[in-house]
């Protein structure tokens, strides 16, 4: 009889701590740029700082966690039509772990730098995802000059997010 009344509030007690684990912070700790925008998105062209290694690559030139200003395009490319330079801010985007906001900066029609302003880290789970995802984003939108990209496997959510966010900056800048 005793074993049983064990059994049972071993039991109830696993179900409680089962169910008032949060797998989420919903927002918590997400963080957003320093620098405010104007009413159309479009922040001062001088120098962006990024925040703390979400942008670029370990090892990799020219990808540190902040740049001294939009980088030079290659020589013998031209401006798009229309496009503007500066450092544009995409909407933010309610994903389910967290908001996303990319801010880009583009100079002669070229995009030159795409930073995740706002991300979900809140957790460490949150931190391990997005400091794997958010430089290889980075990355591949620098490569293909456009949101025409692929997903983050394993972060699918946030990669989402990300691309949306970044579409309403490129619209902003009118790539």
């Amino acid at each position: 009889m005793r074993r049983i009344a064990v059994a049972i509030t071993s039991t109830i007690a696993g179900l409680i701590m089962l169910f008032s684990y949060h797998t989420s912070t919903m927002g918590i700790g997400a963080t957003t740029a320093a620098g405010t925008s104007g009413a159309n998105g479009a922040t001062a062209s001088g120098g962006t700082s990024g925040s703390g290694g979400t942008s670029g690559s370990g090892g990799t030139s020219g990808s540190s966690g902040s740049s001294g200003g939009p980088r030079s395009p290659s020589p013998g490319t031209g401006s798009r039509g229309g496009a503007q330079s500066g450092a544009f801010t995409g909407t933010s985007v309610d994903t389910r772990w967290g908001p996303v906001q990319v801010r880009i900066t583009v100079t002669s029609g070229k995009i030159g730098d795409a930073e995740a302003v706002v991300y979900p880290q809140g957790n460490f789970r949150d931190a391990q995802i997005n400091g794997y995802a958010l430089p290889i984003l980075h990355d591949e939108v620098i490569a293909a000059q456009s949101a025409e990209i692929d997903v983050v496997s394993g972060a699918t959510v946030t990669s989402k997010g990300y691309l949306t966010s970044l579409q309403s900056a490129l619209d902003k800048a009118h790539l």
